[in-house]
């Protein structure tokens, strides 16, 4: 048993929650652009875009993110590609978040009044016109807040990369338990972190909402 203060216990579990943090930036960021390239392939009608795109959300959204982080650090190895748990867990993270991130994107597009897309053709403007110049702007404000919300799903989905042996902030924690024999006082301190990086997202995200729709 190792004898650790209250602080000794707060401070490495600050120090592990960096990793909760650039993990949660990684995958959300990564996921944005893997979910913006799949919503365009969607929306552009590419052949064979369709189907495709929806079975991967099917995929990603239909299995858990637990068995989804074994895949990407066990399955990779069983064809010779040996990873860190750290690409791994974010590999996994980044088509899991992108997964989520294009469905909420197209039902955001879908909700554009059908009118602005047929009077956007009727000006002869592109596809990328329409999306920069139309169509985005009016998605954006109904995309905000449930893109922000999610975040928050995206950074207590981190925890499951423990299982890989990611040292992050629950990782951390179960580490800090088995030396000190104080799993009230770790878990709690746990606790709290997450409660203050979530917080404030939510509240942002509600803010968000009440800005772009106080009009409606």
């Amino acid at each position: 048993m190792v004898d650790f203060s209250l602080w000794d216990i707060f401070r490495n579990l600050l120090l592990a929650a960096r990793w909760t943090v650039s993990l949660s930036l990684i995958a959300f960021i990564g996921g944005g652009v893997v979910g913006l390239a799949l919503l365009v392939a969607r929306i552009a009608k590419l052949r064979g875009a369709e189907p495709l795109v929806g079975g991967y959300v099917q995929l990603f959204q239909g299995t858990p993110l637990l068995m989804q982080l074994f895949l990407a650090y066990f399955g990779l190895a069983l064809f010779g590609i040996n990873v860190s748990p750290w690409v791994a867990a974010a590999l996994a993270l980044t088509f899991y978040t992108s997964a989520f991130l294009t469905e909420i994107w197209r039902g955001c597009v879908n909700a554009v009044n059908k009118g602005q897309w047929e009077a956007s053709s009727a000006l002869a403007m592109s596809l990328r016109e329409q999306l920069r110049h139309v169509i985005g702007p009016q998605a954006l404000r109904v995309a905000v807040p449930p893109t922000v919300g999610f975040l928050v799903q995206v950074i207590k989905g981190t925890a499951l990369a423990s299982v890989i042996g990611f040292i992050e902030l629950t990782k951390a924690a179960t580490m800090i338990t088995n030396a000190t024999f104080r799993p009230f006082t770790v878990y709690a301190c746990v606790a709290l972190m997450y409660f203050v990086l979530c917080f404030p997202i939510s509240a942002w995200s509600k803010s968000l909402e009440k800005k772009l729709h106080g009009h409606r």
